[in-house]
């Protein structure tokens, strides 16, 4: 994907999630939506940037209003010298779209299914790639994970190249969400 590499620069307040999911400690800022507009897409897109000057490249996750959330691990939590409630300032650019890592059981299933649904995926462009992938991990439940990869292998083999009736950016499912700030 070829886009346009300007930068943009914000400031915004590091959070706590109120749920940190059984990962060590970690932030997250919500995108000031025009900030998020500038960038190519309102689905899951990567990033690069610097928090303080501190460089990273991180995935862009949507938060179902039409803007993204950045999370920021612990390790470039204590490189920027920052903490949570501080406000940090941020630069970010989206360059071409890397590759995306396909989950091993969706792996599996195209190399298990009709060459058809291989050859499609293998033609595809790379954000097709990453609205499929995120179409499919987004499920909240393994047996719907499990449809999703059999419903994908049978779509991409009768020649869909794009994943149909996924709102990638949450907006109008209000699917995807930022996570909620401890108070």
């Amino acid at each position: 994907m070829e886009t346009e590499n300007s930068c943009v620069e914000f400031d915004a307040r590091l959070l706590r999630p109120r749920d940190l999911g059984g990962d060590s400690e970690w932030a997250f800022v919500v995108l000031p939506q025009e900030v998020s507009a500038t960038l190519p897409r309102r689905g899951r897109i990567t990033v690069s940037g610097t928090l303080n000057g501190n460089s990273f490249t991180v995935l862009l996750e949507p938060d179902g209003k039409k803007s993204h959330w950045l999370r920021i691990d612990r390790a470039l939590l204590a490189a920027s010298g920052a903490s949570i409630g501080d406000t940090a300032h941020f630069e970010i650019f989206a360059g071409e779209e890397p590759e995306p890592d396909v989950p091993e059981d969706l792996a599996q299933a195209l190399l298990e299914a009709a060459p058809e649904a291989r050859a499609t995926w293998d033609a595809t462009t790379t954000i097709a790639r990453v609205d499929w992938i995120h179409w499919i991990v987004s499920a909240k439940q393994a047996k719907t994970r499990v449809k999703r990869i059999n419903d994908a292998c049978d779509m991409l083999a009768s020649g869909k190249k794009r994943v149909c009736c996924f709102d990638p950016s949450g907006f109008y499912s209000k699917a995807f969400s930022a996570p909620q700030a401890e108070e």
